[in-house]
């Protein structure tokens, strides 16, 4: 079996989630559907947190984590949105092309690991969207390898 870097490391570290987190707010703001959430009362430290979550999902330092609260913070941020099923699979869309434009690697592997991410976190997020939702007190910090999910 061939050593690979951490999809952190490979994507460029630190830079690379930071670009990621900025493309992927730009997108969401010129989105139709997606704009508002992304317009209104963001903390003033959203991208560099985005960045921070991402990162570590990836494989980068528990920067996210070290803020406290871990995965459940971000669920809690989330949560009875009232999000329609439109929004996630736009979210998704926003991501994929917020990786090209902060010129991450263009590799497929990488590409479709980062794709099936999201796809799994969006679904995972969207679950409590629900008015009525209710997130879990403890929730294990999700960290993706080029083999998808570690559990």
């Amino acid at each position: 079996m061939v050593d690979r870097p951490t999809l952190f490391d490979y994507a460029g570290g630190d830079a690379a989630f930071v670009a990621l987190a900025a493309a992927l707010h730009e997108r969401c703001l010129a989105d139709p559907v997606l704009n508002h959430p992304f317009s209104h009362d963001l903390n003033p430290e959203h991208l560099d947190r985005l960045a921070g979550y991402l990162g570590e999902v990836f494989g980068g330092p528990p920067a996210y984590s070290a803020l406290g609260g871990g995965h459940v913070a971000m669920l809690l941020i989330h949560a009875q949105s009232g999000a329609e099923d439109e929004m996630a699979t736009r979210f998704v869309t926003c991501f994929d092309l917020a990786v090209d434009d902060a010129n991450l690697p263009s590799d497929p592997e990488f590409r479709r690991v980062l794709h099936d991410y999201m796809v799994w976190a969006v679904s995972e997020v969207h679950s409590y969207s629900p008015l009525d939702s209710v997130v879990p007190t403890y929730a294990e910090f999700p960290h993706w390898s080029w083999d998808g999910l570690e559990t």
